[in-house]
């Protein structure tokens, strides 16, 4: 059962107020910013990492949007943080995934609830300089094991920690750290030292300049770019006692939590890069001609450009409604953020492979923007849950509530 929060009923066509202004100042940034510089950002080198995009992102509060307004945050819950990366994937989705990494690496110090915890790292985001974060759960053997609580004692974890006076000491690696090349510090999930797979999993924020720490090369993406993602690796890195979260072993209870808050802005994000496939299709098929008519006046691109835009009405609609659940119930749930995850993964893909297709010639090309989308889309399928493992999630749900009737 889940207790709900006080709080008013979402109007799918009118969201809050303070929601509204924050996505449309969003909306601004990604058009004018992101969006004519987006194939740019992602044809650069890492090395060129592109701090003025990220600081003007963060002069709008999207390094802060989840966190509370007594640290500085926007406080614009998760349905504000969820709109705001549609706004941003419908531009580039890299920009969009190194906030929401940022806030996925707060998300355990705010779960927390611990004020000493908050107030030594909530507000280096509230400063005049933008300062990323980064969050540390896969590994190279122990993906989805981590993502589904059940397969916990089969991960083959290699991240350790033990109790050392008034230290922790991590050793190991994680594996595909978005941010981990350019973040502040890292919420790190280790296994406690003579626990069995992940069963003693415990979360430690790690600032990522302590001694022992060492920021792997950044890996070679398909997409995402823009968003440098690499292995972050421990070596007897000592970690206060006071930067462990919940207690030993409370790890896979934090784990779900932050999945069930991310996945609604992971649904956005594909969602939005969806939503960009198409108004390429659109303004393609507005203007080309074929056997003397535009392209969305012959019945099959007309019946493909419907039921893209369908698709993204959906996709919208579900993940605005997780978001929503999350931010007014306690727990939060699992079934809502999984079905927008699983659909809107699905549909970006679909829909930017559709645009590709209408395109023709054009949408393999990298000059006219279709085929970064495509790249892009097989991203969100991967993190925050696979569609296999989603699967589980709302599978097992629905048996819950078979179960209670």
């Amino acid at each position: 059962m889940t207790t709900a929060i006080a709080g008013p009923d979402l109007n799918f066509d009118v969201l809050p107020a303070e929601v509204r202004r924050f996505q449309q100042q969003v909306r601004e940034y990604a058009r004018d910013e992101l969006a004519p510089r987006a194939l740019e950002l992602d044809l650069a080198d890492a090395a060129d990492f592109d701090w003025d995009i990220v600081q003007k992102g963060h002069e709008l509060g999207l390094t802060r949007a989840l966190m509370p307004k007594e640290y500085g945050g926007l406080g614009v819950g998760v349905l504000g943080v969820a709109v705001a990366m549609e706004e941003l994937a419908a531009a580039c989705p890299a920009v969009a995934l190194i906030f929401g990494a940022t806030m996925l690496g707060q998300t355990p110090i705010l779960l927390s609830g611990d004020p000493r915890l908050q107030a030594r790292f909530l507000p280096l985001f509230a400063g005049d300089d933008a300062v990323l974060a980064a969050n540390g759960i896969a590994e190279e053997e122990a993906g989805s094991d981590l993502v589904i609580p059940e397969n916990f004692v089969h991960a083959r974890m290699s991240t350790t920690a033990r109790r050392d006076g008034d230290f922790y000491v991590i050793n190991g690696h994680k594996k595909f750290c978005t941010n981990g090349k350019v973040a502040a510090f890292a919420s790190i999930f280790a296994n406690m030292e003579g626990r069995p797979g992940a069963t003693g999993l415990t979360c430690f924020i790690v600032p990522l300049d302590e001694p022992g720490v060492t920021r792997g090369e950044v890996a070679d993406k398909m997409g995402y770019r823009a968003c440098l993602g690499t292995t972050l690796h421990f070596d007897d890195v000592r970690v206060p006692v006071e930067y462990m979260i919940g207690g030993e072993g409370t790890g896979a209870e934090i784990d779900v939590a932050q999945g069930n808050m991310a996945r609604s802005s992971v649904a956005a994000i594909s969602t939005g890069i969806a939503r960009n496939a198409l108004e390429h299709a659109v303004d393609w098929c507005g203007k080309r001609v074929q056997g003397g008519k535009l392209l969305h006046e012959h019945q099959f691109s007309a019946g493909k450009l419907a039921e893209m835009s369908a698709n993204v009405d959906a996709a919208r609609l579900l993940y605005q409604r997780a978001a929503n659940k999350v931010d007014n119930e306690l727990p939060a749930p699992e079934y809502e953020p999984a079905v927008a995850k699983l659909f809107a993964d699905r549909i970006a893909i679909e829909t930017a492979g559709a645009a590709v297709s209408l395109m023709g010639a054009r949408g393999y090309c990298r000059e006219y923007g279709a085929e970064k989308i495509l790249r892009d889309s097989y991203g969100t399928r991967i993190f925050e849950g696979t569609q296999e493992a989603l699967a589980l999630t709302v599978t097992a749900s629905l048996y819950r509530e078979e179960d209670e009737l």
